[in-house]
């Protein structure tokens, strides 16, 4: 996206990339930190309460994305490759500079 500056985003973009910035981070949070208490620890509450926190962010995701891919006009590819994004860890974060650029 060459429009540079939030300013110039519709306001769906922008909600999408707010929504995409902390769902990526709860899926990091997920992986590197409730996981590994869950796991190593003994502390399975972690991930009950992050998977629940993550779960519903990742449905907003993929509605916002959906929604912001429609008023945007993006590919199946695009839409395909911001789905993909949410699964991978960092993924959004990846996911947000290729549309940016």
């Amino acid at each position: 996206m060459s429009q540079g500056g939030l300013a110039e985003r519709s306001r769906l973009l922008q909600g999408f990339l707010w929504v995409a910035r902390f769902e990526g981070l709860s899926l990091l949070v997920m992986f590197l930190v409730a996981m590994p208490l869950k796991y190593l620890f003994g502390h399975p509450e972690a991930v009950l309460a992050v998977g629940w926190i993550h779960g519903l962010l990742f449905i907003a995701y993929v509605v916002a994305l959906g929604l912001v891919a429609r008023e945007q006009g993006w590919s199946m590819a695009r839409i395909a490759a911001g789905f993909v994004a949410s699964l991978l860890p960092a993924g959004t974060f990846v996911f947000e500079r290729r549309i940016e650029g």
